[in-house]
């Protein structure tokens, strides 16, 4: 099933959610000048125009990154730096936003020169437009991100960063990224890996959170937004999974999501915990 387009939600608040996060642990194993494979699993078409027909049909943005980027003047940690910079490069100093990239561009903000980035997508028109965004830098495979990425492991480069977010359009997503992380960790140990998923009304997630905790899998962080205002189908929070976070992690990401909870933020409440200790 392709029907997932990611067009429809950009900037949204799971999106806010997931991109701190990520740019948060770039920024942090990037302190140590050791070379880097970074692998995107679903990484879409990379830039967003938050002025498309898709976009303003949801309207998503609006209570999401449009809402954050009015609120920057607030924002005092200095880990939404590199959220704010990439943003501001990307769009004209007007109020508001147009453009809003995609995991695959604040990946490739990142790169170095001894990094390497991989993502893959099997969406026929956003596999398209990914690999014409994607230039030299960037390699992309036109194929299943999970099972993809098993096959790059272990990489050469002595460092690993995974992003895995599926849709899960399709119900078995929840096991099957269960069953991924797991096989992945085997073949690198050491890898940092963030696993995005979405809070429902039905609690499918929660299928994921047995599987990994019930796994050999250890030392897994989870982070969940909940909206204050939830709808009654469907979608009511964001959460990611951090395996292996650097240190202090915790503490940081806590306190660039309290900057953005609330009423005067976006209208959600954060909770972190580890779902899997050491």
């Amino acid at each position: 099933m392709l029907s997932y387009l990611h067009a429809f939600h950009a900037g949204n608040f799971a999106d806010i959610q997931k991109h701190a996060a990520l740019t948060l642990a770039l920024s942090m194993m990037q302190t140590k000048a050791s070379a880097i494979a970074y692998f995107d699993t679903h990484a879409g078409s990379a830039m967003y125009d938050l002025g498309s027909e898709r976009a303003k049909k949801t309207g998503e943005a609006e209570g999401g990154v449009q809402r954050l980027w009015q609120r920057r003047e607030h924002l005092r940690s200095p880990d939404w730096q590199p959220v704010l910079g990439l943003l501001g490069r990307l769009n004209a100093d007007d109020g508001r936003l147009a453009t809003y990239p995609g995991s695959p561009e604040w990946f490739r903000q990142f790169l170095r020169a001894d990094d390497a980035l991989t993502a893959f997508e099997l969406h026929p028109s956003e596999g398209e437009q990914l690999a014409n965004w994607a230039g030299r830098k960037v390699r992309v495979l036109r194929e299943d991100g999970l099972k993809g990425l098993l096959g790059q492991l272990p990489p050469k480069q002595p460092r690993l960063l995974a992003l895995i977010d599926p849709s899960y359009e399709i119900k078995s997503d929840y096991i099957a990224v269960a069953e991924t992380l797991q096989r992945a960790w085997q073949k690198c140990r050491h890898g940092v890996y963030l696993i995005w998923y979405p809070v429902l009304t039905s609690g499918l997630e929660k299928q994921l959170k047995e599987a990994l905790t019930a796994g050999p899998v250890r030392k897994i962080l989870v982070s969940e937004i909940h909206l204050n205002h939830p709808p009654e189908r469907g979608m009511t929070g964001s959460g990611m999974l951090i395996v292996n976070p650097p240190w202090g992690f915790d503490d940081r990401f806590a306190a660039m999501l309290d900057e953005v909870s609330g009423a005067d933020g976006l209208g959600i409440r954060h909770e972190l915990d580890w779902l899997v200790p050491e």
